[in-house]
């Protein structure tokens, strides 16, 4: 899903002017409440939309009985947690992909996904159940403990963002021969680390929400305030010192923020690929704006697209859930290479 070479980036539109930020930014937002609301009612019980709009509004003659139970205890809390990380990976993917200068980098870029991965590993070997809550916190731990090892790696290499993306990829290597190692030597755990790598939001509750929605709140807060300074790292380094941006402390704000984000959501749903991929350029593409003051949009956006694929994945085999990893990689994967056709033919 990542790729450590530096890929040429085609030439895109740039705009000054705010209010067309502000139009697609409201768009966006329409577009997610819209989807939230069918979200709600969508699923192996189906709600009326009526009454559960009125119900979610605090309106009288909503839904009564089992139907509120349904949407109070399990709808709403995977549909918010579902929107919640779609933020979290998009604009993680959005600040990533500006900072390194690769229009095909995503969130788990600098080893996330493998720190996360190698914790929950450890986490099952230590006879943790899937509901339990030392699982994302191993999770969340393991991601952001790879990240740190990642930046002291590339920092020593010399601070610039092509030693940390291979120190990343090196990072990545060694959790995940770690992670291979602990499940040859446990094969009990094979089932739901697996389970875990796909993708899924089936354990999706309050607790969940409270527990990583803070820490996503505040990460995708910090980029959107980030993101108008962030445009100065598109440039070279001399030329955002002119502008007064400091590269090297920007750099280590985003990923700092970034990987805060990307580490929380994990930790609660799971590898979720090419959301970080898909949103930032089908907004770049469909806005013609490359400027990140987009990222508000870019957010709602990718909890817009992560509400529907959750959508999907509990509907589509109904009763039975398909992992959402797998439906966003269905869209995500011919999205990639897509891309990646277009930026190489550009290079050209």
């Amino acid at each position: 899903m990542t790729t450590a070479t530096s890929v040429a980036a085609a030439p895109v539109r740039w705009h000054s002017g705010a209010p067309r930020v502000w139009v697609w930014t409201a768009a966006s937002a329409c577009a997610l409440v819209l989807v939230v609301a069918v979200a709600c009612t969508m699923g192996p019980a189906h709600l009326p939309l009526g009454a559960t709009v009125r119900s979610l509004l605090g309106l009288p003659h909503g839904l009564t009985g089992v139907d509120a139970t349904v949407l109070t205890q399990i709808r709403v809390p995977r549909v918010l947690l579902a929107a919640a990380v779609g933020a979290a990976l998009a604009t993680s993917g959005a600040a990533y992909q500006t900072v390194f200068r690769n229009p095909l980098a995503d969130p788990y870029l600098l080893g996330v996904a493998a720190g996360a991965g190698f914790g929950v590993t450890v986490a099952v070997a230590l006879r943790a159940t899937q509901n339990s809550p030392s699982l994302p916190l191993f999770a969340f731990v393991g991601a952001i403990s790879a990240v740190a090892v990642t930046l002291g790696l590339g920092g020593r290499l010399g601070h610039d963002p092509v030693s940390t993306v291979l120190a990343g990829v090196a990072v990545a290597s060694f959790a995940t021969a770690l992670q291979t190692y602990i499940q040859q030597r446990n094969s009990n755990v094979l089932r739901p680390v697996y389970s875990w790598i796909l993708g899924q939001l089936t354990t999706a509750g309050w607790d969940s929400l409270r527990m990583a929605g803070g820490y996503i709140a505040a990460a995708v807060g910090a980029l959107i305030v980030l993101g108008r300074r962030m445009d100065a790292l598109m440039l070279n380094d001399d030329e955002a010192v002119s502008l007064g941006v400091h590269p090297r402390r920007m750099r280590l704000l985003t990923i700092g923020a970034a990987t805060m984000a990307t580490a929380a959501a994990v930790s609660v749903s799971g590898l979720i690929g090419f959301v970080g991929i898909v949103v930032p350029h089908l907004m770049r593409y469909v806005t013609g704006l490359a400027s990140m003051r987009l990222l508000p949009a870019v957010a709602l956006c990718g909890a817009a697209f992560l509400v529907l694929a959750d959508l999907g994945a509990r509907t589509l085999l109904a009763p039975a859930e398909m992992p959402i990893g797998v439906i966003t990689a269905f869209v995500g994967a011919p999205f990639f290479l897509l891309v990646l056709r277009t930026r190489t033919g550009g290079a050209r």
